[in-house]
C-alpha cells in the first residue's frame, strides 16, 4: 500500500493536516532563509562602526550599514541619520527601528504556534469520528461484528492522530528554535545599539571639552 493510499485512507480531515503541513514548511523555509540573511558578525561590525564614528565620520558609518542590509545595520543607519538631533532622538529613532525589525523577524512564527497546537487536534478530531462511523458500523451489524470488520475502520481513524501528531511535533520544534534565533537577534540589537550610543555620547562629551 503506498504512502498515498494510506494518507487518503485516514477521512476528511487529512486534506486540512496537509494544508497545514505546507503552511508550516513554507513558513519554516522563509524564516529560516530570513533569519541567515539576518545574523550579523557582531564584533566585526563594532569595531568598525567603532573605527568609523571614533574618527567622526557619521557619512561613512550610515554607508556602511547600508552596505550591510542586516536588522541590526537598518536600526544604526536610522539612528545615525538622526546624530544632529542629539542622543535622545537617536535612542527614539533606535527603539522604533528595533520594534520593525522584531517584528518582521518575527513574521508568521504566530501562525507556525496555531499550527503546533491545532495539527494535534484536528487528528484528534479525525480519530473521534472515525470511531464514531466504527460504532455505527457495529450498530448496522446489530453487534454481530467480529474484529476484522472494525480493524479497517478504526486503523484509518488513528492515522489522523499519527499524522497530525507530526505536523504539530515538526511546528512546535521549528517554532522553539526560531524563537531562540530571533531572542539572539535582539540582543545583537541591543548590544550594537547601546555601543553606537555610548560612543556618540563620548565623541559629544569630547567636543563639549575641547
Amino acid at each position: 500500500m503506498s504512502g498515498l493510499s494510506i494518507f487518503m485512507k485516514g477521512g476528511w480531515i487529512m486534506p486540512f493536516i496537509l494544508i497545514a503541513s505546507i503552511i508550516e514548511v513554507a513558513i519554516i523555509i522563509e524564516r529560516l532563509i530570513v533569519i541567515k540573511r539576518a545574523q550579523q558578525n557582531v564584533p566585526v561590525f563594532l569595531v568598525k562602526i567603532r573605527g568609523l564614528l571614533k574618527s567622526g565620520d557619521i557619512e561613512g558609518a550610515i554607508d556602511y550599514c547600508r552596505q550591510q542590509r542586516t536588522p541590526v545595520a537598518t536600526i544604526i543607519k536610522k539612528g545615525l541619520k538622526k546624530y544632529k538631533f542629539g542622543r535622545e532622538r537617536i535612542k527614539e529613532v533606535v527603539e522604533n527601528a528595533g520594534r520593525q525589525e522584531v517584528s518582521k523577524l518575527e513574521k508568521g512564527l504566530s501562525v507556525l504556534a496555531t499550527i503546533s497546537g491545532v495539527a494535534p487536534l484536528l487528528g484528534f478530531l479525525g480519530t473521534v469520528t472515525g470511531m464514531i462511523s466504527a460504532f455505527m458500523k457495529i450498530e448496522d451489524l446489530q453487534g454481530a461484528a467480529n474484529p476484522s470488520d472494525l480493524a479497517g475502520g478504526i486503523w484509518e481513524a488513528l492515522l489522523t492522530t499519527a499524522f497530525g501528531l507530526a505536523v504539530g511535533i515538526v511546528a512546535y520544534a521549528f517554532y522553539n528554535y526560531l524563537v531562540s534565533k530571533v531572542q539572539k537577534l535582539v540582543l545583537d540589537m541591543e548590544v550594537i545599539s547601546n555601543d553606537v550610543l555610548d560612543i556618540l555620547e563620548e565623541e559629544n562629551l569630547e567636543e563639549t571639552e575641547l
